[in-house]
């Protein structure tokens, strides 16, 4: 049976060998800093702000220090409109797509403006000099070094609430233009600075809570991640409306009421999902994105890392139209044209795994009919956004019934959607992005606009060949039996041979070993109210994972198994690189 109210949707990870005097409020943040700087005859403190962060709480912050001079480096760069002319390549004339840029912070703070503030320092031969904002660490290293940081998700909601995208005269842009800035320029260049400044600073400031930040120690902050690296563990979840969203988390998840409804959760995302890092009963809020710069080796293991750097390259997230609609009708990119097109190593293979489907004739679209002809799709396409009429999915496009644990395959290329009336747990590659939308069904979204269609790049990525016969044979319950006996079944469900992630179904209602094959794990428990990851060598402690819940096993945490918290059936699926 799975209790579906013990789902947590604050999960953290417990830190040891620190009480919570390495965690520091507001209240303590300036004193604790004063003092440093009163050590000696000038401190030069700089503290680099991720873009988004609010940097007139951060001066509010810094008010005790009694300044002898203050440089904000956001001055330093170019002039807005400036700045928006040189990316503007790289965001193209797409609402929704741009191309993954290549530039870097630097590029964008002329040479002599830098100068001339390493000049303004040199001069100041007492007293503290406070470098803030985008860019500090370009200014100079500094006395103290601070890192001002933000989670993904609150700069989502900050960007819904009318915060403008970093250094832009465009402040009128809508919530999905701001994202498209950040995912393709923004948070690729301050991803970079971040990563060169991991390793050296001196404090981690978390200002992902407005008028809460919470500060720690550098040292100690390396070191919780270090930890987080050698066990497993859950990021903090986040929910998302959406125009065909369903009622099954709200039920199942407990979640607050919004109004609306919830289609999507992110659960098993590090480039979006957070993690809270617990010292002595206080928080750190911090992207998980950080745990994969600074750990790479051990969370992902020697042969991930050695293929994809410093990049997470599964993904977990859930996919609700219970008493919904049916997602778009849509078809990601092949390798090769996101390479040429975007510039992405790697493209969104998927999957969905049916966590529960009901009601009447829950179904999946997944792949052509046999004998539909490509020429009149596209056309019905075109025409159907063109007037505002019906498409005929069913006409074109193969409508596969589902029932709850079916696995799906979505090698990219394949043309698919989940039906009303599922709930999906998708199973990806990290592109996440890159979906190019067919057919909405003649929907508006949550904002009332139209939303973007690629009918163009869908067909110029759909596989025509993978026909009614071809997909039941490939991609629907494409399951193996790999190991039976007393303790559980393990089964491969896939995914495609054309995707470089595995899956596997691991049940029990006692415990059984989970192979390690030098990849990080991706867990979720699918079926079960509690299940147990518990270390062969004694690692870790017992890792309770509850129904729907989503969890990490570092390759660094080492041989595990699954056992069952009360000797009733669990179900696990599992996802991996392929060796």
């Amino acid at each position: 049976m799975n209790d579906t109210s013990a789902y947590r949707r604050f999960p953290s990870i417990t830190i040891d060998g620190y009480d919570s005097t390495v965690v520091m409020d507001s209240s303590a943040i300036g004193s604790h800093l004063s003092q440093l700087c009163q050590e000696r005859p000038k401190t030069v403190l700089v503290a680099e702000c991720y873009p988004g962060v609010a940097q007139d709480e951060l001066l509010e912050l810094f008010s005790p220090l009694k300044c002898s001079a203050v440089i904000h480096s956001d001055d330093l760069a170019l002039p807005p409109a400036e700045l928006d002319a040189q990316i503007a390549r790289d965001l193209t004339g797409d609402p929704v797509f741009g191309i993954m840029t290549t530039r870097r912070l630097e590029e964008f703070y002329p040479e002599e403006h830098l100068e001339e503030a390493r000049r303004k320092i040199s001069q100041i031969h007492s007293g503290t000099v406070l470098i803030y904002g985008v860019g500090a660490s370009l200014v100079c290293a500094g006395d103290i070094l601070i890192l001002a940081d933000i989670t993904r998700w609150e700069l989502q909601l900050r960007y819904r609430s009318g915060l403008s995208n970093w250094r832009t005269a465009r402040t009128d842009l809508p919530r999905s233009e701001k994202y498209k800035r950040g995912f393709f320029a923004e948070w690729r260049w301050a991803d970079r600075i971040k990563d060169r400044l991991l390793p050296n600073i001196d404090f981690y400031l978390d200002m992902t809570t407005q008028q809460a930040p919470a500060m720690v120690f550098g040292d100690a902050y390396r070191d919780a991640l270090r930890q987080a690296a050698n066990q497993p563990f859950r990021m903090v979840p986040y929910f998302d409306p959406g125009v065909w969203g369903g009622s099954w988390m709200k039920t199942h998840f407990d979640l607050p009421e919004n109004g609306s409804n919830y289609a999507w959760s992110f659960d098993g995302v590090p480039e979006e999902n957070s993690l809270l890092l617990d010292f002595g009963g206080k928080l750190i809020q911090t992207p998980a994105l950080n745990l994969v710069y600074t750990r790479p080796r051990e969370l992902l293991g020697d042969r991930v890392h050695a293929r994809f750097g410093k990049e997470f390259p599964i993904r977990f997230d859930m996919l609700d139209t219970m008493n919904g609609q049916n997602l778009s009708l849509q078809v990601h990119p092949l390798t090769e044209y996101i390479q040429q097109h975007f510039n992405m190593h790697y493209t969104q293979d998927e999957s969905y795994y049916l966590l529960d489907a009901q009601g009447d004739d829950p179904c999946v679209y997944l792949g052509i009919r046999t004998g539909a002809d490509p020429e009149a799709m596209v056309d019905a396409l075109k025409e159907a956004q063109a007037k505002a009429t019906p498409f005929p999915a069913e006409q074109f496009v193969n409508r596969i019934p589902v029932k709850k644990h079916d696995h799906v395959l979505i090698p990219a290329g394949t043309v698919h959607c989940s039906g009303a009336n599922t709930m999906v747990l998708e199973i990806s590659a990290t592109p996440y992005i890159f979906t190019f939308k067919l057919w909405d069904w003649g929907r508006l979204d949550l904002d009332g606009r139209p939303r973007p269609i690629h009918i163009d790049h869908g067909a110029a990525n759909i596989q025509w060949q993978r026909d009614t016969e071809w997909v039941q044979e490939n991609l629907v319950n494409a399951v193996t039996l790999i190991h039976q006996s007393e303790s559980g079944t393990v089964e491969r469900t896939g995914l495609h041979e054309r995707e470089f992630l595995d899956t596997y179904r691991i049940s029990t209602s006692s415990q059984i070993p989970v192979h390690r094959n030098g990849s990080v794990h991706v867990l979720n428990l699918v079926e079960g109210a509690r299940a147990l990851l518990v270390s062969e060598n004694g690692q870790f402690s017992p890792f309770e994972l509850h129904y729907s819940e989503t969890c990490i096993v570092p390759e660094a945490a080492g041989a595990y198994r699954i056992q069952s918290a009360d000797g009733t059936g669990v179900r696990v699926i599992a996802a991996c690189v392929r060796g």
